[in-house]
């Protein structure tokens, strides 16, 4: 845990641990891949690993993703070296996707985010539903 601001005099900019700071690498990762569409395009590609998806199936394996946001986190990832992407010259072009070494790497923590979420929702909705003012659920 840390206690820190953001330009104490005690820490070297971007140092380790110190979330306050904008220069933080795990703030920055969590830039990055931070929102759900990452974590389930980094799922669905770690379950191909190490074959290739194309687009469309990327697509009809996302439920509720649009075209535009599909191709913007796969961008992203590409840029962060985490997917890799290659292209066929045929008409129109087929392109297709894979998991990096660096990609492979992230879908372990994030299996854990994933297990820590299924393990606890119930227990946040919980909470939830008493800080609105409804009756909890009796399901668990």
């Amino acid at each position: 845990m840390t206690t820190s601001r953001p330009g104490d005099p005690g820490r070297r900019p971007g140092e380790r641990g110190d979330l306050l700071d904008p220069r933080c690498p795990v703030r920055q990762l969590l830039d990055r891949i931070g929102t759900k569409w990452t974590s389930m395009v980094v799922k669905v590609l770690a379950e191909e690993a190490p074959d290739e998806l194309r687009f469309a199936e990327l697509r009809r394996r996302i439920p509720g993703i649009s075209q535009k946001m599909l191709s913007v986190t796969l961008q992203s990832l590409v840029r962060d070296g985490l997917v890799a992407r290659r292209v066929e010259p045929t008409v129109p072009p087929a392109v297709h996707y894979r998991l990096t070494e660096l990609g492979l790497s992230l879908e372990r923590p994030l299996s854990a985010l994933r297990v820590w979420a299924e393990t606890h929702m119930p227990e946040i909705d919980r909470s939830n539903q008493l800080a609105d003012g409804s009756p909890p659920d009796s399901e668990d």
